[in-house]
């Protein structure tokens, strides 16, 4: 079997090593073990092998040595740390009706984070130049020079994505995106790899990696926005499907109704009642007929369409109109996540996304209401459903660590490990088979 790699001795490090070098980096980069005792003990790898790992890792700039750590009655064994700041990461969330961007540390932290109002219908190229690349390049601008270099972008789309191409599929509400290759501009772009998938995967792995979900092993994260969608965390691993579209639920048909046709072009989908969308063409509805007088006033106040937060607003000053859309929202929701909660069997869902999410109490409470009347009593006995801490965080943190996690594994390491850097590898997201 040939050589993949030189340990710091100049000795080759073989396939069947990787292994034990992954293993090493993990115990690290997760603060699980500290020293090389600890990791010892926490791998069952012998003490040479422990030592040679360690040895390539800081020879390859992603551990260093810190203080004398405590000592169980020989000598003081040396803090291990990952180096968080060995690089940084470009990192963006597009939504229906605008984008986040931010700087994150290999540790999947932000440093940097700017959000700015923009329409994803209007395509891929205009999306991408003028709002993405204008982003990342202005954040890029007020760098200091001494900053970690950029080893790699984490892109999340509100619509499915061919993880294993980066490329949206017929996605409903983005229109001219179908098949567009943005791992491939972007890569070219900035010249590391580029990682694409779909925004609601992204929020629950931001949330299951860094936020009120760490522990948890079973989990939905349900984004309600201009429209609906679901993450799942399945025994600990992102759950994303054969072909990247696992947790659509919001064209779950719940209504036998052809008078509404959902973006997708079907009938009755849960987003078509129920989602940000929704919820403003129902409150235009009941400000133009009528039912709602604060919606009426806004409506001349304002001179435009009603938006899914005016409804919310309007419902948290009593508008009896308003109550009822956002508590028939969150009922349709709620029947929907009981059938999913009977079916998946989380431990926690956490509820999150802007304008319908944000609607304060009201809506959380129909859900949970609604969940907990219409599951198995089995499948709530400890279940937890609550909103999401990180909110316009979680989506750039799971971008985040979904590109860390793409260069420390076991198929795409040693595809630049022997660079120090995965700059100038944007080939790295193809990965390297391992014997």
């Amino acid at each position: 079997m040939g050589a993949l790699m030189a340990e710091p001795d100049g000795q080759p490090l073989l396939a069947e090593q990787l292994d034990t070098l992954v293993t090493v980096l993990d115990l690290a980069r997760s603060g699980t073990a500290r020293t090389r005792p600890e990791i010892i003990r926490h791998s069952g790898l012998g003490r040479t092998v422990v030592t040679q790992r360690v040895a390539h890792l800081i020879d390859a700039g992603l551990l260093e040595e810190g203080t004398l750590g405590p000592s169980n009655g020989g000598r003081a064994p040396r803090q291990l740390h990952f180096r968080a700041n060995a690089g940084h990461l470009l990192v963006a969330e597009l939504g229906a009706t605008s984008i986040s961007v931010g700087i994150a540390d290999l540790a999947g932290q932000l440093v940097a984070q700017q959000e700015e109002p923009w329409t994803i219908a209007s395509g891929a190229e205009a999306t991408l130049m003028r709002s993405v690349e204008r982003m990342f390049d202005t954040m890029l601008d007020t760098r200091n020079p001494n900053d970690p270099q950029i080893w790699g972008i984490g892109v999340g789309v509100p619509g499915p994505v061919e993880f294993a191409t980066g490329r949206p599929v017929a996605p409903p509400i983005m229109p001219g995106w179908d098949g567009y290759q943005v791992r491939d501009r972007l890569a070219e772009r900035y010249d590391v790899p580029v990682w694409v998938d779909n925004e609601v995967n992204l929020m629950a792995l931001g949330e299951f990696r860094g936020g009120l979900a760490r522990g948890e092993r079973d989990l939905v994260y349900l984004k309600i926005g201009t429209g609906i969608g679901a993450g799942l965390i399945s025994a600990g691993q992102l759950h994303r499907g054969n072909k990247g579209c696992a947790g659509d639920v919001g064209h779950v048909a719940i209504l036998d109704d052809a008078s509404v046709i959902c973006r997708c072009g079907n009938i009755g989908c849960l987003e078509a009642f129920a989602g940000g969308a929704a919820l403003a063409r129902d409150g235009l509805a009941a400000a133009t007929d009528g039912r709602s007088p604060y919606l009426a006033r806004l409506l001349l106040t304002k001179g435009h369409s009603i938006e899914a937060r005016d409804v919310a607003k309007a419902a948290t000053h009593g508008d009896l109109a308003s109550v009822e859309l956002l508590t028939r929202s969150g009922r349709l929701v709620g029947e929907m996540l009981a059938t999913l909660v009977n079916f998946f069997n989380p431990s926690l869902v956490l509820v999150g996304g802007g304008g319908v999410a944000g609607a304060g109490d009201l809506l959380l409470a129909t859900i949970k209401q609604t969940v907990y009347r219409r599951s198995l009593p089995l499948a709530t006995r400890d279940l937890r459903i609550a909103r999401s801490p990180l909110d316009d965080r979680a989506g750039l943190m799971g971008a985040a660590f979904m590109v860390i996690d793409e260069l420390m594994s076991r198929e795409r390491l040693t595809a630049w490990i022997g660079h120090k850097s995965p700059i100038g590898r944007s080939d790295v997201v193809h990965p390297v088979p391992v014997q």
